[in-house]
């Protein structure tokens, strides 16, 4: 028997599990999921279904067959978690064999190679989701019109609103600002407005779309304690006030209310950056890294290549996690700090 090994007291026995964590998100995500299915139809379901049965496939592959596991990792939720906010961050309009792919990538570059769950240092969904992006860029940047509910791979796609922002900055033209929807149907994610030139606008990844349901989400992590606010609330913050900067000083920059609600700010702010194993361990940590997160977002989607600048931001914050966590520590108990004991 091995020997066991008692710590110093306080001692306390926590209901929190990992399985009680992983099926908590999924009951959060359900709001956006149904948003998802209502907005594009079969095309959510199919790349939803096939990205979630993917993830699952590939964890208790590598698990059982090459890492030799006893344990059955596949229960625990942790993959379907990946596998939905993966395929929420793809267009509904995705091949089968490209969202194959990036399931693979996901589970097996982005979680298991570091050891699986709670070991790895970025989030598996945004590791799939940005090397798809690298790789199949004329895929992964069309975006289907909102509302063809039986197209999947013939659906009709446009620019989105991230795009007409892009372009305003781009050209110098505020007036295409004008193109977007009004915030309230941003917020509902009722996109699918007409362009001047006859084309629909398009809707972005199935996750996305519907900001509301995305907040229905935090409200119901924040109440069950899944999370803390302290993530979401100062991403959403930061993106916000510098946006809102940006706006005074030049109107070819979209207005802050309909910068947090285009794109995937809201799902990666409540359900991506949120993530336990690759974000910081303390309060003031947590503020510190939503606020970068914030800022390299405004950064990336005003003068970078792509229009969202979402996951890139989580990606390379997740990198600075465990400096974070090293200069930002909590006090411990009985700790006297070197000033007062000088002063005695």
């Amino acid at each position: 028997m091995g020997k066991l090994v008692v710590s110093l007291s306080p001692h306390a026995h926590g209901t929190d599990s990992v399985e009680k964590n992983m099926y908590g998100v999924l009951i959060a995500l359900m709001p956006a999921l149904i948003a998802g299915l209502y907005f594009f139809g079969v095309g959510a379901a199919v790349v939803l279904s096939v990205s979630v049965a993917a993830c699952v496939f590939f964890e208790w592959v590598i698990a059982k067959f090459i890492l030799k596991s006893e344990r059955n990792t596949i229960t625990d939720g942790s993959a379907i978690v990946t596998g939905l906010l993966l395929g929420f961050n793809l267009p509904s309009n995705l091949p089968l064999w490209i969202i194959i792919i990036g399931a693979l990538v996901a589970i097996g570059i982005g979680k298991m190679t570091f050891g699986g769950l709670g070991n790895n240092p970025f989030n598996p969904a945004l590791v799939g989701r940005c090397f798809l992006l690298v790789s199949f860029p004329a895929q992964m940047t069309s975006w289907p019109v909102a509302g063809q509910l039986g197209s999947y791979l013939d659906a009709s796609t446009g620019a989105t609103p991230l795009s007409l922002m892009k372009r305003a900055i781009k050209g110098g033209n505020p007036d295409l600002l004008q193109q977007l929807p009004d915030s309230f149907s941003m917020l509902l994610g009722n996109h699918a407005s007409s362009l001047p030139n006859g084309s629909m606008l398009g809707s972005g990844t199935i996750g996305e779309i519907c900001a509301l349901a995305l907040l229905i989400g935090l409200a119901y992590m924040l109440w069950k304690k899944i999370i803390t606010w302290h993530i979401p609330i100062s991403i959403i913050a930061t993106v916000f006030i510098t946006s809102g900067l940006l706006h005074i000083a030049n109107p070819i920059y979209a207005n802050p209310v309909d910068v947090v609600l285009a794109g995937g700010l809201m799902l990666g702010a409540i359900f991506m950056a949120t993530d336990y194993v690759t974000s910081p361990m303390t309060g003031k940590g947590q503020l510190i890294y939503g606020a970068c997160i914030g800022l390299l977002t405004v950064v990336i989607r005003n003068w970078g290549s792509y229009p969202e600048g979402m996951s890139f931001a989580i990606l390379i914050m997740n990198g600075f996690t465990p400096l974070i966590n090293t200069y930002i520590k909590p006090k411990r108990f009985g700790e006297v700090s070197r000033r007062n004991d000088k002063m005695k």
